[in-house]
């Protein structure tokens, strides 16, 4: 078990809200939607949200972080998500690769790397996913051959990496031992620049390969990675200056980015909610709103009800993390319930709008395309049931 956090007083906490609150209306809202609809990054967005502190929410103040409980932090996340989901994987994948560093990494490395990351100064994510080893990490191929000059030579692809193009780092997850029994001993993470840090030159055999085109998570680059005869450093990229523990390291990650996950399908799942109360109140058919109709009302009254109820998975979820519990299956409950829960609200907002709800005039259709990566994401929603079951079981024997 971790440390607990020490958490935040609540004044605090509303501040924060407040603060991202006005931010959403001042810069985000006016240009969300053109944004997303062309599929641009948002640069003028992302150098705003370094000023906000947001991609060191939750690394510790010691290192340029705001230190932010997880309950803070999903609530900063859902919020961001009511307005524009993919501003929220700009962030979240940087933190995940901040996290395994801090979590993981040497006092030297946490010195060295995380005041960069917290400033945005250096933005990334996580290189896990490969063509075929998405859900089942310990059969990746990417290659790190230690050499006698205290170096790893990497070779190997990656793919559907958030912030591949744009971000300028990967905690990256290799196999030094590919033969190794269990498969996950043979695993190590090296956090992998694009860029030295200290000189400015860019490291051979580390390029990007196409932006991947997406239903839906708009403006984000999802892309792929590619690793021919790529150099690093030991001491400073070999995260806990040991071999073997990458698999630990990358599902300990996964634990804060599948709470992440969720709360971003509240957001979304939030959003489409409030839209579709206010239109039911000024759509009439037959003379009346379409919200006095019984057959709306059912949807409105199930929608709400799954959305405040993922709200609470999430905050439970939360919770244990900032304990220092063990919370795969917290976790694990609130990114599946939350991201169905998305996916079932948006269509049901679609309906309630009628052909409006399948026009680009609406915010709908985009929430509608944004819910379903909620449940691939981090995990898929058929593993995450796995894990609630056998968790359930490990912890209920008789």
């Amino acid at each position: 078990m971790s440390t607990p956090h020490p958490g935040i007083h609540a004044d605090d906490e509303a501040a924060i809200l407040d603060s991202i609150e006005r931010w959403l209306a001042r810069e985000v809202r006016p240009v969300a939607e053109k944004l997303e609809h062309d599929d641009i990054y948002p640069t003028q967005l992302v150098e705003q949200m370094k000023e906000l502190g947001l991609f060191g929410a939750t690394i510790s103040p010691e290192f340029g972080g705001l230190g932010l409980p997880a309950s803070t932090y999903t609530r900063i996340v859902s919020l961001i998500a009511e307005t524009w989901m993919s501003l929220t994987g700009i962030f979240n994948s940087h933190i995940m690769m901040a996290t395994v560093v801090e979590k993981f990494g040497t006092q030297a490395q946490k010195e060295y790397w995380l005041p960069k990351f917290c400033a945005g100064e250096i933005r990334g994510g996580l290189g896990l996913t490969e063509a075929d080893a998405g859900t089942d990490l310990q059969a990746i191929r990417t290659r790190a051959i230690r050499t006698d000059r205290g170096t790893y030579i990497i070779n190997g692809t990656k793919t559907w990496i958030s912030n591949g193009i744009e971000g300028g780092a990967v905690a990256l997850l290799v196999k030094t031992d590919p033969d190794a029994q269990p498969r996950h001993k043979g695993m190590t993470m090296l956090i992998a620049p694009k860029v030295d840090p200290d000189n400015g030159q860019r490291y051979q055999g580390f390029r990007t390969g196409k932006k991947l085109e997406k239903m839906g998570y708009k403006g984000i680059d999802s892309a792929e990675l590619i690793f021919e005869d790529y150099e690093l450093d030991a001491e400073r990229h070999l995260v806990g200056g040991v071999e073997g523990k990458g698999f630990l390291m990358a599902v300990g990650g996964l634990e804060l980015g599948r709470i992440n996950v969720a709360a971003r399908a509240v957001g979304i799942a939030r959003r489409a909610l409030k839209e579709s109360v206010a239109y039911a109140q000024t759509r009439r058919t037959f003379g009346k709103p379409i919200g006095e109709h019984q057959a709306i009302q059912l949807k409105l009254g199930e929608m709400a009800t799954k959305v405040r109820a993922a709200e609470l998975l999430v905050q439970d979820a939360a919770a244990a993390y900032d304990r220092g519990d063990r919370c795969d299956m917290e976790a694990g409950m609130a990114k599946y319930f939350a991201s169905e829960t998305g996916v079932e609200v948006t269509l049901e907002a679609m309906r309630i709008f009628g052909g409006y709800g399948y026009s680009k005039e609406y915010p709908i259709e985009r929430l509608y395309r944004d819910a379903p990566l909620m449940c691939i994401g981090e995990g898929t929603n058929e593993m995450q049931r796995i894990i609630i079951a056998k968790q359930m079981i490990a912890r209920n024997p008789v």
